[in-house]
């Protein structure tokens, strides 16, 4: 390796060392924390308002920190103020147990833990550009580290207690930290803003409004099962070691996928692939609610590739070639918000009760309907569009 190639290596490690941790810090809030607040006596419901005041939060937090890292021009600087606050917030975290001091610090830890991602996407996306790498081959330690330390902390609770949660989050946090400050910074392209006309306009448009209705319905589903599935495992008497096989089954199911279809996907319209994950969400969910045996679960895990792969990859592609360019950014901000904070939030605020006054299976069984509707929705825009009718008309003017 010369002198030339060596920085460039050492950038891009530096980077999937990063991402290799701080995925790893989504299984572990995701996945253990609500193990985690069961211990110290939070009810269902009340984890459910844990869950939600997260996506809450998100909606104005990465807008904060993202215009800060435009206005300063600077990803690095401020990927490293986040972690600092993490890290701080987690030993805070550490020495309250009462529901309202949880709450409170939980919420603050949340502003600073949910734009860590959209950051650390945009220098992976600069620094695969600044080498002439794929993007993908940074991105993927993301999901090997999820899968890789949903298993690892999953024994390792299961060995010492759900009591070291908290002591596996702050050990993340220093790595991740110090890793954050090996990391090389790249220059910004400032974005233009969006106007209120704009944005008014992109919502006027039927096929966002169809596209996003369809998503929201099938991302309350996901956001369902993703903030009570551990607790589901934990009721059927699962131990967190095979809490953690569980989820390390659905992170490493979406690696072939993701490559498969960036590779083939463009041969298969957007429309029936989505409406494909649908269905197979809704057959998800389905054996959810029927399963009593944690092993059962573990095999309706392997459904993660063709649910959650086959839908965010085909999304993300879809709505893509929906907005024109100088749109393009504000509408992967909205897919965000439906997929990720608004459905958050709902299913978060309204699952703990729900799976705490109906019971799982009735849990599951309305997650498995909502999927089925959002089939519904993508197959009949698929059915009923015009041929030859291009999916952007009128966003685009």
């Amino acid at each position: 390796m010369n002198k030339k190639t060596m920085p460039a290596a050492s950038d891009q490690n530096w980077l999937r060392a990063f991402m290799f941790t701080i995925f790893g810090s989504t299984a572990l809030v995701i996945s253990y924390f609500p193990l985690y607040y069961k211990s110290i006596g939070f009810s269902s419901a009340q984890i459910g308002y844990l869950y939600a005041i997260g996506p809450l939060i998100s909606m104005f937090s990465n807008m904060i920190w993202s215009y800060a890292s435009d206005k300063y021009r600077t990803i690095k600087r401020i990927l490293t103020l986040l972690l600092i606050g993490q890290l701080v917030l987690l030993l805070l975290l550490w020495q309250v147990s009462g529901f309202a001091l949880v709450f409170t610090v939980i919420s603050l830890f949340y502003f600073f833990y949910y734009p860590v991602y959209p950051l650390a996407d945009t220098m992976a996306i600069q620094t695969a550009q600044r080498y002439g790498r794929s993007f993908t081959v940074i991105r993927v330690f993301g999901s090997l580290g999820y899968a890789f330390f949903a298993l690892a902390i999953g024994y390792v609770i299961g060995a010492q207690g759900v009591s070291w949660t908290l002591a596996i989050g702050i050990a993340l946090s220093v790595f991740t930290l110090l890793f954050s400050l090996q990391l090389k910074d790249g220059v910004m392209n400032k974005v233009e803003g969006m106007n209120a006309a704009n944005l008014l306009r992109l919502l006027r448009s039927r096929e966002l409004l169809w596209f996003f209705g369809c998503t929201l319905c099938l991302a309350l589903a996901h956001r369902m099962n993703e903030a009570f599935f551990t607790v589901t495992l934990s009721q059927l008497g699962a131990g967190e070691g095979l809490i953690g096989w569980a989820l390390m089954i659905a992170a490493v199911s979406e690696i072939p996928i993701f490559f498969l279809l960036s590779k083939y996907g463009d041969n298969i319209k957007e429309l029936p692939l989505l409406a494909f994950a649908s269905l197979m969400f809704g057959l998800r969910f389905l054996l959810m609610a029927l399963a009593a045996d944690p092993i059962v679960v573990l095999a309706v895990q392997c459904l993660h590739s063709i649910t959650f792969g086959v839908f965010y990859v085909t999304a993300v592609r879809y709505i893509t070639r929906m907005m024109p360019l100088q749109f393009r950014a504000t509408g992967m901000a909205l897919f965000t918000i439906f997929w990720s904070s608004a459905s958050g939030l709902i299913s978060g605020a309204f699952g703990g009760i729900l799976f705490e006054h109906a019971g799982r299976p009735f849990f599951y069984m309305l997650a498995a309907m909502l999927s089925v509707l959002a089939f519904a929705g993508f197959l009949g825009r698929h059915l009923l569009a015009k041929p030859g009718q291009v999916y952007h008309e009128g966003i685009g003017g």
